[in-house]
């Protein structure tokens, strides 16, 4: 094992922290603050929450010699992003009582609720746990969400690929009981012998941990974005295992060179069950033991890799696991859009993908999506499944009950909309940034789709309305919405400022390259402009515009 020469703050608030207790319970109780301790604030992140503030009230509060206005955002675990009728309407009037009321869908697969104060979080996640959901272990340094290509008709084998994906999240959840005592008012046992986890000891990981499964030749979970990557290898409709990659992460640091994002490096096939999920928890212990925990701008996977090199880690995960890596299998991505509509199953069973734009489900005078899909939550004749791209699908419904659900949509606007979406807004995604988050530098989702609109017309303007291209903005580095893997990438460096990057794939499998700094939004206009005449004027047929963008502006 490495030896560390010291430990961050929040490493030594882990291993204190009683089986992430902390003095939780204490920092509730507290009224005469909307915030919480210190300390808390690290560990209360492994239970599914953040502690944010109205960033855009900040002035205006100082002014009065008033706190900042806290609140929190509050995560759900979701694996692969399924959740039933009944569920889907406890989470809706959870909203409308304890939050802002949006329910917004984030890139991996789940939602969240914004702007919960602290004497609402205990009703907000009571509420949850009397339909089966928790909030536990999607935040913190942890292992995160696990994310499964979402549409059941992508493949017959959906369902037995989704199954792994929950099995992996039960592998990898922790121990402690201090959830159930906080938060559910569970009886006070705490005993260290009866929460032993030999997975996270008392220090948990070094830093955020995330898994992703793909099914080919969907790439919808941008599986080389991940710290472990699988792609399900099938042979006539028979999942046969799954090549795994490791190393995947997106967070840099403005002006520090030696912080990176990094796609996930394809090591091997893992055959059978066992040897998966134990492939899988081998990983995890390996960055446990050898990830930095004196930096946490260090401390993901990737960077422990890369110290170490891939060949010493692959070696590695064959030492303590007892498996040895099979040769990687070929496999194909092509595809990380969602398919939008109405779509059959192997089961005969319709499902319809709801674009939602950044993941923001509310209603509006033109749509009413978030009154139409309770009416059919409430109807009970369907499941509800979200997408890495932050969309919603209306999934296993009955011959029977699609015309009653393609009328509800209709009725409140929903599938007009959808159909009026341009290709490139299709396939935008952006990070929630202001006014809750506290790393934003820069707006995203409340400013993306006022410059998607004057992007559309630049493409409309360039004859390039029908080109299918992946643009994507976070208001900071840190990757939330994947820019760095998307062909057109903007990058918040101040507020009204960003980075532009040009030149990833649209399959995923490249990272794109900053390509103009510092630019407002005048400037982004100009130079995507001109990026798009020299595409339409010189682009072979058939070539993607991050390709293009890749030889043509960094190699010419």
């Amino acid at each position: 094992m490495s030896e560390t020469p010291k430990l961050s703050n929040i490493e030594k608030i882990k291993m204190a922290g009683r089986g992430l207790r902390g003095t939780l319970a204490e920092s509730l109780l507290d009224s005469h603050t909307g915030a919480i301790r210190e300390d808390d604030q690290a560990l209360i992140k492994f239970h599914g929450m953040y502690q944010q503030d109205d960033r855009d009230r900040r002035e205006e509060r100082a002014g009065k010699k008033l706190e900042r206005l806290y609140s929190f955002m509050v995560r759900l675990r979701l694996t692969g992003g399924f959740l039933l009728p009944q569920q889907w309407v406890a989470i809706h009037h959870a909203a409308g009582a304890y939050s802002t009321g949006v329910i917004k869908i984030t890139s991996r697969q789940t939602i969240q609720l914004h702007g919960i104060i602290k004497a609402h979080l205990k009703p907000t996640l009571q509420t949850f746990h009397h339909t089966d959901l928790t909030t536990i272990a999607t935040c913190g340094d942890i292992n995160r969400n696990v994310l499964c290509s979402a549409h059941p008709a992508y493949s017959p084998v959906h369902e037995e690929v989704f199954a792994m994906a929950e099995k992996i999240c039960a592998k990898l959840l922790p121990k402690t009981k201090g959830y159930a005592e906080i938060w559910l008012d569970d009886e006070k046992i705490y005993e260290p012998d009866s929460e032993k986890d030999e997975l996270y000891e008392d220090r948990y990981l070094p830093r955020k941990f995330k898994i992703a499964i793909a099914i080919p030749p969907h790439n919808d979970v941008d599986v080389f974005a991940n710290d472990i990557g699988l792609i399900a290898i099938i042979r006539n409709n028979q999942l046969i295992g799954f090549n795994i990659a490791i190393g995947g992460g997106l967070a840099s640091t403005h002006g520090n060179p030696d912080t990176y994002p990094r796609l996930a490096t394809v090591i091997g096939f893992v055959q059978g069950e066992e040897n998966i999920l134990n492939v899988v928890y081998t990983v995890a212990t390996i960055q446990r033991d050898y990830g930095n925990r004196a930096d946490r701008k260090f401390a993901r996977l990737k960077y422990t890799i890369d110290k170490y090199g891939v060949d010493w880690f692959k070696q590695e995960i064959e030492n303590r696991s007892g498996y040895k890596f099979k040769k990687a299998k070929p496999f194909q991505l092509t595809e990380r859009a969602d398919s939008l509509g109405w779509y059959q199953s192997h089961h005969k069973k319709w499902h319809y993908t709801v674009f939602i734009e950044n993941g923001r489900i509310t209603d509006t005078e033109m749509v009413q999506l978030k009154t139409a899909l309770l009416k059919i939550a409430e109807a009970g004749i369907a499941n509800f499944r979200f997408t890495c791209n932050q969309n919603v699908i209306v999934s296993d419904v009955e011959p029977r009950h699609k015309a009653g659900i393609t009328a509800i949509l209709t009725q409140h606007g929903v599938i007009n909309e959808h159909e009026s979406v341009s290709f490139v807004r299709q396939r935008s995604m952006a990070c929630v940034a202001f006014p809750t988050c506290p790393l934003a530098l820069a707006e995203a989702q409340r400013y993306f789709p006022a410059l998607m609109a004057k992007i559309e017309l630049l493409l409309e303007k360039n004859g390039l309305e029908n080109e299918k291209m992946i643009i994507r903005m976070t208001g900071c580095p840190n990757g939330c919405a994947r820019s760095y893997a998307a062909e057109i990438g903007l990058i918040g460096t101040a507020y009204g400022k960003y980075n532009l990057y040009l030149g990833g794939d649209y399959e995923g499998f490249r990272l794109n390259k900053l390509y103009r700094e510092n630019l407002e939004e005048a400037a982004i206009l100009k130079t995507l402009d001109d990026c798009f005449q020299q595409f339409k004027k010189h682009h072979q047929s058939n070539e993607r515009f991050g390709d293009f963008a890749n030889h043509y502006f960094f190699n010419a």
